[in-house]
């Protein structure tokens, strides 16, 4: 029996290999640059409440808030001058965030407000993607700023009307990872479930999370980081001209359980947040990436679009420095925070929605979208422009 592979056999083998391993048939695709239409960003939105924290505002008071004064109060200004946040936006004015409220009103304010903020989004992408809300089959929220039972989803579904089958994931311990996990739910459920619909939505309220009785460094840090917003996703598995997600990945850090996250004690959310976060991801970003990608047949230098969460400038920096990238590769990530602080799981969908308003992708071009968040853990996706 001949050994000869010809272009025939070749053909089914590939497919035997697809059916073996489910990811091998997206892999050869990719390496072909053949993107399937699995799951398409078909439309995004983002909002923010409307009062505005400037820099300037936030210098000024942050001594009297915290009742801080000399070598200490001098060491926070220099962190907020180095920020590279101009402003953020917070769900009441500064005078009522900073004062303490029982954790029962806070939580109740969580609830009223998120579900505003996330129609608001949830509406929007819906419409930029020519869809209404019986269209969607699964629901996805992501949020780790409040607490609410039934969740979020369960809320926007029976305000807006979805079909009483729609099926729904509340995602609420993710942190800043939350945005790109969701995203990365949506293209397992399209893989398993084609031409179905998915709407993720996060919404994120730190500024209900203000502790002005704890004067550790971590929570002084949160005060001048964080900010509120909403965004929302359609990706669909129907045909839509938007960015397609072809892959994703996670990785969970060894023995990094205190990295970050919250301790949730009588009066509300306490931020825990180490001074080595950036140089966990620093020591890492690099090896997971060029991974990443390798696995999917690709290298850095594939990649048109960075869509880099903005965890703060020293992370921002270190990740644009392992990566080999230049200011201008990562312009949207520092706009973004620049503009709204870190938004948590928000932030790297506002990157999303930034990118596809003000970017004309060529065809064929990929891009890498990552963020990180507690556990401590990494959330790797790729995308392809039709």
């Amino acid at each position: 029996m001949s050994s000869t592979r010809t272009p025939k056999s070749v053909e089914v083998e590939e497919a035997l290999a697809g059916r073996r391993d489910p990811q091998a048939q997206i892999k050869n695709q990719i390496k072909n640059k053949i993107a399937p239409a699995v799951a398409t960003i078909a439309g995004t939105a983002t909002a923010v409440p409307p009062h505005v924290m400037t820099r300037e505002t936030v210098k000024a008071r942050i001594g009297e808030v915290f009742s801080l004064d000399g070598p200490r109060l001098d060491s926070i200004r220099q962190v907020i001058d180095n920020s590279a946040i101009d402003q953020r936006y917070s769900v009441f004015p500064a005078d009522y965030t900073i004062e303490p409220r029982p954790l029962t009103q806070i939580n109740a304010e969580y609830q009223e407000k998120s579900v505003e903020l996330g129609l608001q989004v949830a509406d929007r992408a819906l419409a930029q993607a020519g869809m209404v809300p019986t269209d969607v089959d699964l629901l996805v929220t992501v949020s780790c700023t409040g607490v609410m039972i039934p969740s979020l989803d369960a809320h926007i579904a029976t305000i807006m009307g979805f079909r009483p089958d729609v099926r729904r994931l509340p995602i609420t311990e993710l942190g800043c990872a939350a945005g790109a996990a969701g995203l990365a739910r949506t293209w397992e459920y399209l893989t398993a479930f084609p031409d179905r619909t998915a709407l993720l939505v996060s919404v994120e309220l730190p500024t209900l999370t203000f502790q002005r009785k704890d004067f550790s460094q971590a929570n002084l840090i949160s005060a001048v980081l964080f900010g509120d917003g909403a965004a929302g996703v359609v990706v669909t598995g129907r045909e839509a001209p938007g960015p397609r997600i072809l892959a994703c990945e996670s990785f969970l850090f060894p023995n990094s359980l205190g990295v970050m996250g919250f301790d949730l004690r009588d009066s509300g959310f306490h931020i825990v947040l180490t001074k080595d976060v950036p140089d966990v991801i620093r020591e890492r970003v690099k090896e997971l990436a060029e991974g990443f990608l390798a696995r999917q047949g690709l290298q850095r230098d594939d990649i048109s679009a960075f869509l880099l969460h903005p965890g703060g400038q020293k992370l921002l920096s270190y990740m644009q420095e392992e990566l080999g990238l230049e200011r201008s590769d990562t312009e949207i990530s520092w706009d973004i925070l620049r503009r709204y602080g870190n938004l948590s799981s928000a932030s790297v969908l506002f990157i999303l929605n930034e990118w596809l308003v003000q970017k004309e992708m060529p065809s064929g071009s990929y891009g890498l979208l990552m963020s990180f968040g507690p556990g401590f853990t990494a959330e790797m996706l790729l995308l392809q422009w039709p």
